[in-house]
């Protein structure tokens, strides 16, 4: 779709009301984050107890699980978090604004039904069909026919978790088109809760992969649930019904289109990766602990920032406010920056250390801590740019543009694709990491250039020197966490290796914060802001 002319401007907010929509943005912002880091948390403590049940490249079970882990989450990004969500979002919001929550709740139900039915035709047709989707998906696995028919067995049962997961995206974008954020960062923690739960007793690799696999579809029935109270529970009245192509919805899955074609092309990286590293024994696993590092501060940033930030600033187009949606981008990356940054220089500068404090015991050895720090390195450069597409993204979905993404994306695709199978060669597993991170950067500077040049969105002069001072505040905590990785050993034989990790990790923690206030990258009034709810002012989500 193209874009869309912008409404008649409204009168300027009053001071106090644009300073109430900035620290609003970093509230909402801050309340999924925090979810999503106790989500992520727990999530670190199911993937710590799964990797020492089943390893990785010594057991056949890793590979497997990874791979039945990771099909689902494929479909999803096409269909469900990705364009569906991206598109239904806006149209919802601008409903709402427009034609009141009767109109706008409809939408919803026959968006919903649509959806879910969708969903569930293709978790069938893929069960069916999985031993020959197997082949192209993880053609190195043939080989290996144990491996091979476990991992078409428990993809089956994760596929289960489409449907579900499905639902609770489309409600998640219910509420939070309602600026209500909790249940949406919450409900994540119910898949680390069941695959805890269930693992836990598992006695041998392969028992841990069949427990940790049903365990996803369990907690995605529990996600749906819960997502599903919370809506009644908000005043929403989205109903079930069955499928009906009313307008709206033909609108809507039209305008989704070319963000399930690009999320389509971006998945074809997902593809030609995983189709490379299952030649190597323990590269799907290698690549999966990596994931669960270098997206944590996508999950806790990027997806935070985006989700508040989506529907915020779709009501600032919508009102034709240039001035606002531009405060609202500046807000929204250097907050995004403070938090990744550093993340990024821990991931550069000590990758072996994260990894063997974390994650080497039981199955998983120091072989494996090597080969997936060396993979880790490579995605570390590109954890900025993971963040900001984030942003970039939400800038073209707020003026109904789905179009230009798409294109974008299919370029970054082709870059992906080509520097993958040359690195790959090259440098073996950490090239497919290293074209991965070339190609979002490549993204992010493209969609950067094209909101200039249509006006869309250039940083004013103070949010770029925030910018360079927190680039500043983030090579100072690089220079101490390089010292630090510089004498892991020794910390290692004066601590165990987790609590030496644990200690950097908690003294980078307390250090950089003086930085970032002595940099003048954000300031403690701004952190005030962001931690205190406007005195007041209405509750923005359900006290229950």
């Amino acid at each position: 779709m193209t874009d869309t002319p912008p409404a008649p401007t409204s009168p300027p907010d009053p001071p106090a009301s644009v300073a109430a929509k900035r620290s609003g943005l970093l509230r909402s912002s801050l309340i999924f984050s925090s979810f999503t880091l106790l989500s992520r948390f727990m999530g670190f403590a199911r993937d710590l107890v799964i990797t020492a049940r089943i390893g990785a490249s010594g057991t056949i079970a890793a590979d497997a699980y990874y791979t039945a882990l990771a099909f689902p989450n494929l479909f999803r990004r096409i269909f469900a978090e990705g364009a569906f969500s991206s598109a239904f979002v806006p149209a919802y919001a601008k409903a709402l604004a427009r034609d009141g929550e009767d109109e706008a709740d409809i939408l919803a139900s026959d968006a919903l039904a649509t959806l879910a039915m969708s969903t569930l035709v293709l978790m069938v047709v893929a069960q069916l069909t999985m031993p020959w989707l197997m082949l192209a998906f993880r053609s190195g696995f043939v080989d290996t026919p144990d491996k091979f028919a476990l991992t078409v067995t428990l993809t089956q049962i994760t596929m289960a978790y489409l449907p579900c997961m499905s639902i609770y995206a489309h409600l998640s974008g219910v509420l939070n088109a309602r600026n209500r954020f909790i249940l949406s960062g919450a409900a994540p923690i119910l898949l680390n809760l069941w695959m805890l739960a269930l693992v836990l007793p598992a006695k041998t690799p392969v028992q841990g992969a069949y427990f940790a696999s049903i365990g996803v579809v369990i907690a995605g029935i529990s996600q749906a649930a819960l997502l599903v109270w919370g809506c009644n529970r908000s005043g929403a009245k989205v109903h079930w019904r069955l499928p009906r192509l009313t307008p709206p919805v033909k609108a809507l899955i039209m305008a989704a289109v070319p963000g399930a074609l690009a999320a389509s092309a971006s998945q074809i990286n997902v593809w030609v990766s995983g189709t490379l590293v299952s030649h190597v024994d323990g590269a799907v696993s290698w690549l999966s602990v990596c994931d669960r590092l270098y997206q944590l501060p996508q999950g806790l940033v990027g997806v935070a920032i985006g989700v508040a930030l989506l529907p915020q600033l779709t009501r600032a187009v919508m009102s034709g406010d240039k001035t606002e949606s531009t405060r609202t981008l500046d807000e929204a990356t250097i907050f995004a920056m403070a938090l990744t940054l550093p993340a990024a220089a821990a991931l550069i500068i000590m990758p072996y250390f994260l990894i063997d404090g974390l994650f080497t015991r039981g199955e998983f050895t120091s072989f494996d801590a090597r080969q997936t720090a060396q993979a880790l390195l490579q995605y570390g450069w590109g954890v900025p740019a993971f963040v900001l597409a984030q942003i970039t993204n939400r800038a073209f979905f707020a003026n109904h543009d789905t179009r230009t993404p798409m294109i974008v994306a299919l370029v970054s695709v082709a870059v992906n694709i080509a520097a993958g199978v040359t690195l790959f060669h090259l440098i073996g597993v950490p090239g497919v990491a290293a074209a991965t991170s070339l190609a979002s950067w490549v993204n992010v500077i493209v969609m950067s250039v094209i909101l200039h040049r249509r006006g869309l969105y250039s940083p004013d002069r103070k949010a770029v020197s925030r910018l360079i001072r927190l680039v500043f505040a983030s090579l100072a905590l690089a220079a101490l966490l390089a010292f630090a990785a510089y004498r892991q050993e020794a910390l290692k034989a004066l601590l165990s290796k987790e609590v030496a990790i644990l200690l950097v990790s908690a003294s980078a923690a307390l250090v950089y914060p003086v930085l970032l206030i002595a940099s003048g990258g954000l300031t403690v009034a701004e952190i005030k802001s962001a931690l205190r709810r406007k005195k007041g002012a209405a509750p923005a989500l359900p006290e229950a």
